[in-house]
């Protein structure tokens, strides 16, 4: 090894070593649970990771903090062989509990170097992962319960009455309301938040000695987050779990992490105790991840008073028929109130933020107001009630377009940029010629920040090689081709790392002020509401708790329940 890297290892042992003993945990055997050396990882002629060094104790919590694409999931994945088509050099060795065969019990192996069948045996018993985006990580044919009974069936050997107690008992771990209900569901029945915490717990069932999380609460607002951190913690200290945490949401490492290694394309620029780096960031990119809070444009407030409203809701009301427990579960259903007697306006031009705990019914109102779900009262977009005639429906949808949560599943896998972006031009824009549609489509797209001369082939490319934040960009570019008036925004930036958050909402205040959008904003980030919204709805249960003005909310919060949100964001 050379002197560098070296010195970066000393160094990351000697901050590893002080955040052990700052954070109570036992240091006796000096052999680190995970040493990685020269990690390179490349995907034909282009390296993304170019040797990095870290290392971690047992019990420890470290956290990867960097923006979109610069190779902080792809050192995750490396680690347990699943960067497919990825050429990884280097070392990653890890001291297990067990191992069979030749490795005995406590041996030290190299991850890199392991079979795929002893790997195979390693992950979820030893090291187990969070992935970022749990509905394309959650089989849809299985029902959550079904899903979690499986690892425990396979992995520590219960029988299938045995393992589905265990599902239920690790749902509840996770705080899901009606455990057993849950347990019942299948992924898409659940909001994004439900769907995150059932993936945590698919993936602590084995109790493993290190969990790789992949933003694992990017789709949690911030009561939930912090639930979920206080009981990653609990487990942590219980079972002397290590933690890796993958992320570029700062607040989280600061309240979490031991330690944090700032990425920058694919380099570990910076590393060390997480109160010292907070308060000394040394690098650019630090001071930089630092400053990325989202801003509020101060000039768009004295916009004029719009005309006419975009969206008008008047007592809407969203049920679903639900199973109940037993075989009369099949032939009688319970019912579940999603949304109740919500009424609200969007104004041509502002925004209307909508913010509430995960379940609390956020997704489901958007989904109302564009068409997608059956619903009781009233609701019409530019004055024009939905469900009139197929034409009408046809011109809502065009003028009302949507950016959706989860960006993957959103974008076909099978279809190339250039064809996700311009198939709306097909169907609402036939007059346009092939050229015209492809220039529109350069234009969305440049306008979301990604262009031919960055990325190569743009427009031939597919969906998932792009990092997370540019999925998100090409959702954004394929509302925008339409131009249409008002834009249902559900979670815009949850995939998006701080920096790129901050530039994708000044874009949307931008387009906003310019053509006079209105925007329908799905957040559980009050920092996101504030800096977006003119007025507020808080949901809680379905319920509208408190609305008015964006800052009377949040800085003169009168309902319990909005000042918990407010208090958990700071």
């Amino acid at each position: 090894m050379n002197l560098p890297a070296q010195a970066e290892l000393s160094t990351a042992r000697a901050g590893q070593d002080a955040a052990a003993r700052g954070s109570g945990i036992e240091c006796a055997d000096p052999t680190p649970l995970l040493e990685v050396r020269d990690l390179r990882v490349a995907f034909g002629a282009q390296t993304v990771l170019h040797g990095l060094n870290f290392s971690m104790a047992p019990g420890e919590k470290l956290a990867l903090v960097g923006e979109s694409g610069s190779g902080k999931t792809v050192c995750a994945l490396s680690l347990l062989g699943l960067a497919q088509g990825a050429r990884v050099s280097g070392s990653a060795r890890f001291q297990r509990a067990t191992l069979p065969g030749k490795h005995g019990p406590g041996a030290v192996v190299d991850l890199l170097r392991l079979a795929p069948e002893p790997l195979r045996a390693l992950r979820g018993q030893d090291i187990a992962m969070v992935f970022q985006e749990p509905m394309n990580a959650l089989n849809p044919v299985f029902t959550i319960g079904e899903q979690i009974a499986e690892v425990l069936r396979c992995k520590r050997g219960l029988n299938a009455r045995e393992a589905w107690a265990g599902a239920v008992a690790l749902l509840a771990d996770m705080e899901i309301d009606e455990p057993q209900r849950r347990a019942r569901a299948y992924a898409h029945q659940l909001s994004g938040g439900q769907r995150q915490r059932a993936m945590i717990a698919m993936a602590l069932a084995c109790r493993p000695r290190l969990l790789l999380a992949d933003e694992p609460t990017t789709a949690l607002d911030v009561t939930l987050r912090a639930q979920i951190l206080d009981l990653l913690e609990r487990l942590r200290q219980r079972d002397g779990m290590a933690i890796l945490l993958v992320t570029h949401d700062l607040h989280l490492v600061r309240r979490f992490a031991d330690r944090v290694a700032v990425m920058e394309r694919g380099h570990i620029v910076e590393q060390g105790v997480c109160s010292d780096l907070f308060s000394r960031p040394a690098h650019a990119r630090t001071r930089a991840l630092q400053g990325s809070a989202p801003q509020r444009d101060p000039t768009e407030a004295s916009s004029p008073a719009p005309a006419e409203d975009a969206v008008r809701a008047t007592q809407l009301q969203v049920h679903y028929l639900v199973p109940r427990a037993g075989l009369l579960g099949w032939f009688r259903p319970a019912r579940f109130d999603a949304v109740q007697d919500v009424s609200w306006r969007l104004p041509a031009g502002r925004t209307l933020g909508v913010v509430g705990e995960s379940g609390s019914g956020k997704s489901t109102l958007a989904l109302a107001a564009l068409g997608l779900l059956p619903f009781a009262g009233e609701l019409a977009v530019f004055g024009r009630p939905w469900a009139v005639s197929p034409a009408q429906d046809l011109a809502n949808r065009r003028a009302l377009q949507v950016v959706f949560q989860d960006p993957f599943s959103a974008l076909s896998p099978r279809l190339h940029i250039q064809d996700i972006v311009g198939e709306g031009l097909r169907i609402h824009a036939p007059e346009l010629t092939a050229g015209q549609r492809h220039d529109r489509v350069l234009a969305a797209l440049k306008d979301v920040g990604l262009e031919e001369a960055q990325f190569p082939g743009l427009l031939q490319r597919y969906a998932h090689q792009f990092s997370g934040g540019q999925r998100q960009r090409i959702a954004i570019a394929r509302a925008l081709v339409l131009q249409p008036r008002a834009l249902v925004l559900d979670e815009p930036t949850s995939a998006l790392d701080a920096s790129m958050a901050r530039q994708v909402l000044a874009l949307l205040q931008k387009l906003q002020a310019v053509h006079g959008l209105a925007y329908l904003l799905i957040s559980h980030d009050v920092a996101v509401i504030r800096a977006m919204a003119h007025t507020v709805l808080v949901l809680r249960q379905g319920r509208v708790v408190e609305s008015g003005p964006v800052d009377t909310v949040f800085e003169h919060a009168q309902h319990p329940y909005t000042q918990a949100l407010v208090q958990a964001a700071l």
